[in-house]
């Protein structure tokens, strides 16, 4: 199991009491790292404590398989750690990740609703996801502004290669990049209305209107 900010402990001192055969510890901050090097003594050799940036590292050369992370992630980089972790979709059992709410929500959007847009499409392509718990900012010391939500992302067995991946990301970005544009508009770089055609989908569509199927069908198109 891999920990990602794990804050003044108690996530490490819960995930220590589960049945996992090790924690791994990914922390940034040196205040967090010290508690965390306290707690190491008395775990019997169940943790590890790794001071660095998640951004930067490979967490898949930390442990061995079935690896599953746990994270309470700094609302200023969630999106981009998770979009990292999706690319590497194989490599892990589960992900149970903390967002702002906001952020939450947009994870696990449906089409045609406000809040599905290019994180939702990468999310819903790699993993089943479902928001597990919200929590209320006086949850928290110091309390933050906005509720948090837990999301649950169990990977699906089959996973895109590295290269396809890269084309969704490109695809989503063009597709949700100007929302109001219909696709004959936004996708006109990658295919515009024969790209479509071929994927036998209207070209007076817009992006938030395509299942994650669809988008499926045209990025393996591109």
């Amino acid at each position: 199991m891999i920990e990602v900010g794990p804050g003044p402990g108690g996530l490490t001192r819960a995930l220590l009491g589960t049945p996992a055969v090790s924690v791994t510890v990914v922390e940034v901050d040196d205040r967090a790292v010290a508690i965390m090097h306290e707690l190491e003594g008395q775990a019997g050799g169940r943790l590890r404590v790794i001071a660095g940036d998640a951004l930067r590292m490979d967490l898949t050369a930390l442990v061995p398989a079935p690896r599953h992370i746990v994270a309470n992630l700094p609302y200023n980089i969630a999106s981009p750690l998770l979009v990292a972790w999706l690319r590497q979709g194989s490599a892990w059992e589960r992900l149970t990740l903390m967002f702002q709410q906001e952020v939450a929500e947009r994870i696990c959007a449906a089409p045609g609703t406000g809040a599905y847009g290019r994180l939702s499409v990468l999310a819903q392509w790699v993993a089943d996801v479902d928001i597990m718990v919200r929590l209320p900012p006086d949850a928290f010391v110091p309390p933050p502004k906005v509720w948090s939500a837990v999301v649950g992302f169990a990977p699906h067995a089959e996973q895109p290669s590295a290269a396809l991946f890269s084309q969704m990301e490109k695809l989503t970005a063009a597709a949700f990049g100007q929302r109001r544009k219909m696709l004959r508009g936004s996708l006109k770089p990658l295919g515009g209305e024969a790209l479509l055609d071929r994927a036998g989908i209207a070209a007076d569509r817009r992006a938030e209107t395509l299942s994650v199927a669809e988008f499926d069908r045209l990025v393996r198109l591109l």
